[in-house]
């Protein structure tokens, strides 16, 4: 891994704080405040130009992008461990994202967007930019509407800084690996019901939820996968995508004996978006 140094001070660390093997200087200090998560940081941050990202592994490997766990520390003290999610260009991927998910959505730069059309390298290059800002702008977006997300710590080109949810260096088991059953599960339902209603309240539908990104952090749901975020009343087909998500979960529960009416459901979600 490249040593890219941020800080212009870091030149006077003696040679045995540099960065060693699978390290960089900490990403942070190079990145503008629109790079960065909402205000205000929380406690844990790790935000000091003399800190070391240190890689420890990959966490899930996926079709657009994979996820790294990374240690954020500064040498000799305690350190904050990461998740970073980095995409990969559709000529490293087998992931082709429908484009049902972009309507309604503009990309700033017009070069770049014939770019992607014409799937150029530079326009693999920057759709995998793209999707890594989309998800941490869908990051901050929930964050801020108050749906349970791991914090969006800072992007990068196609890199996505956020918080890990985890116990030490395990991450959370998704909810489709849970083994409760009916009643069970009922306080989870709620959480479930709890996120929907907090996209249909600031008017997003998550696009594509499932038991499989639904992370259970001890009891605690929290939702993950956001780059398709879907804005309900630019998007044509955003009730669709709504209805799809409460039907995907409403039917995993209901599988699992806990009895629920995805109608109804969707039926309220409904009213709260209007």
């Amino acid at each position: 891994m490249s040593s890219v140094r941020f800080d212009a001070s870091a030149s006077l660390l003696p040679p045995e704080l540099e960065p060693g093997a699978d390290q960089r200087w900490s990403t942070w200090p190079a990145s503008s405040p629109t790079q960065r998560g909402p205000l205000p940081h929380p406690h844990w941050l790790v935000t000091a130009s003399a800190a070391f990202d240190t890689e420890l592994g990959i966490v899930k490997t996926g079709k657009e992008a994979d996820v790294h766990l990374i240690e954020r520390a500064v040498p000799g003290t305690a350190g904050v461990l990461l998740a970073a999610k980095r995409y990969r260009n559709t000529h490293h991927s087998d992931f082709h994202r429908s484009g049902s998910y972009e309507e309604g959505r503009t990309m700033r730069n017009t070069r770049d967007a014939r770019a992607v059309g014409r799937k150029s390298a530079h326009g693999r290059s920057v759709a995998a930019g793209h999707w890594a800002h989309s998800e941490f702008e869908a990051l901050c977006r929930a964050w801020q509407a108050g749906v349970p997300v791991p914090y969006p710590v800072q992007v990068s080109d196609t890199e996505v800084l956020m918080e890990f949810i985890g116990d030490g260096r395990a991450a959370a088991p998704r909810l489709a690996q849970s083994r409760l059953h009916g009643e069970h599960l009922r306080d989870a339902f709620a959480q479930v019901v709890g996120i929907l209603e907090a996209f249909a309240g600031a008017g997003y539908a998550h696009g594509d939820l499932s038991p499989y990104n639904l992370l259970d952090d001890e009891g605690r749901i929290v939702v993950i996968d956001l780059p398709q975020i879907v804005d309900v009343a630019a998007n044509p087909q955003g009730l669709d995508f709504l209805h799809r998500d409460v039907v995907n979960v409403s039917t995993w529960f209901a599988r699992r004996g806990l009895d629920n009416d995805p109608e109804e459901l969707f039926a309220h979600l409904i009213g709260m978006l209007w």
